[in-house]
């Protein structure tokens, strides 16, 4: 991983849904916290994607909700994208900043698995990206089919690894970045 062209992208890690419990939510948080801390040290940029609803439904821009997670929440100066949509690049202006920056290798995480992730890692694949989906960092919530723990692996291990990208572990990654 050429460090140059490489950022870290947050997905969401909100409080409605971190404070909804999703599946292993607090190894989630640690481990996208490790790779924040990881990313700084190798100054490596760190963006977030933040969903936004016109509706007062917990992700109307300024509500307590709509916040990045204390836990993750982004440093002074760093690129934070609004969105509507379960991609991050439809109708925002990431994949211009993205190429603009000459960033081709993405590390995704966040929330949620099956919606935002998903939708985020098949465009970003699409859109020629590297992308790494770094083990225990994104999450989601039991839905009338699976367990949440069944769909991140499902997702993770049976759709994107080897297809759309590599699924490593956060240990890995925080070793490329070093």
């Amino acid at each position: 991983m050429n460090l140059s062209d490489t950022a870290l992208i947050v997905i969401d890690v909100q409080n409605k849904l971190v404070e909804g419990g999703p599946y292993n939510i607090e190894a989630v948080l640690k481990n996208i916290r490790t790779l924040i801390d990881a990313c700084h040290k190798s100054e490596i940029e760190v963006i977030y994607i933040q969903h936004t609803e016109s509706t007062d439904d917990g992700f109307k821009a300024g509500t307590h909700g709509w916040q990045i997670h204390e836990s993750v929440a982004p440093m002074s100066g760093e690129m934070t994208f609004m969105k509507n949509y379960n991609s991050a690049f439809k109708d925002t202006k990431l994949k211009r900043y993205l190429d603009e920056k000459g960033f081709t290798n993405l590390i995704i995480t966040g929330m949620q698995t099956d919606y935002c992730i998903d939708a985020t890692v098949k465009v970003g694949f699409e859109y020629g990206f590297k992308l790494v989906i770094p083990e225990g960092t994104n999450t989601t919530f039991d839905n009338q089919y699976m367990s949440a723990e069944q769909v991140v692996g499902h997702l993770n291990l049976g759709v994107y690894k080897g297809r759309f990208g590599e699924v490593v572990s956060v240990g890995d990654v925080v070793g490329r970045l070093d």
